[in-house]
């Protein structure tokens, strides 16, 4: 998850640990609202909602489906109303990645962003049908899913802190993040937060050792010019073993939005053959 991931060095640095990680397959509802505003931000208050769909094997590869809709409220009674869409799938080698993001604002026109990203070695090459027809290279990065494999890797490691490059498809498709990922120390299953959520009240989880992240998302074109360490945005929730995550919260910088798992429905996964 969004919904997008200790980090060794720079870029796509690999952390050997075992056993693998095995994604479980499940559909989760997040309940979203206001939790911090800013400096000057005029956000006076936030709600919406994320669906999370995630499906797939080692075998098949993952595919997931999310969709965000916010209703920001600012000043002057304005309201802003966002919604995201975006489907994937990804190899489960991480080495064959396929995106199409849909964005709408208010009432303006969907913008959309549709391609593929192939990995060959080190470089990814990416061919985009829209908003562009374009070509283009990516050294050393990651996609969405071995992004969450290899913070999960890291954490059973016992690493905090893990840096790694990663390509989404966001934005116009060309957008390329540094990311920082810190991670806290290992929470049983066993142990209740304070807030209890459909995750935490769910059987399942209780066997699960989970962690809570930080992720910090940097656009690396304007960081490679400027030397800017401000990230573009951060993610803060508590990631079980099997790549669920709970207790959202999303940074903007100007104000932060709180996400609340109010449903999750675990799903079967194929064996493979």
């Amino acid at each position: 998850m969004v919904l997008s991931v200790a980090f060794l060095a720079p870029s796509a640095g690999r952390v050997q640990a075992a056993p693998s990680v095995a994604f479980l397959a499940h559909q989760a509802v997040y309940d979203l609202s206001l939790k911090t505003s800013r400096g000057n931000a005029s956000v006076n208050s936030a709600r919406g909602r994320i669906l999370y769909n995630f499906a797939g094997s080692a075998c098949e590869g993952y595919t997931t489906e999310f969709r965000q809709v916010s209703q920001l409220e600012t000043g002057e009674d304005k309201t802003t109303t966002s919604d995201l869409r975006s489907t994937s799938w990804e190899d489960a080698d991480g080495k064959s990645y396929r995106f199409k993001i849909e964005t709408r604002m208010n009432e303006a026109d969907v913008t959309s962003v549709d391609g593929v990203a192939e990995r060959d070695g080190k470089t990814i090459k990416v061919k985009l049908k829209q908003p562009t027809v374009k070509t283009f290279t990516i050294d050393d990065a990651v996609f969405p899913t071995e992004q969450v494999k290899l913070i999960i890797e890291a954490a059973r490691a016992g690493k905090s802190l893990l840096e790694l490059t990663v390509y989404d498809g966001s934005d116009d498709g060309e957008k390329v993040y540094n990311t920082l990922t810190v991670i806290g120390q290992p929470i049983p299953g066993t142990k209740a937060p304070a807030t209890p959520d459909a995750a935490t009240g769910n059987e399942k989880f209780k066997s699960l050792t989970r962690w809570p992240v930080t992720v910090s998302y940097y656009d690396r074109a304007a960081q490679s010019k400027s030397g800017e360490q401000t990230p573009v945005y951060a993610m803060s929730f508590e990631l079980y073993e099997d790549g669920v995550s709970r207790a959202l919260v999303l940074d903007y910088n100007d104000f932060v939005i709180a996400g609340a798992m109010g449903k999750i429905e675990i799903k079967e996964t194929k064996p493979c053959k």
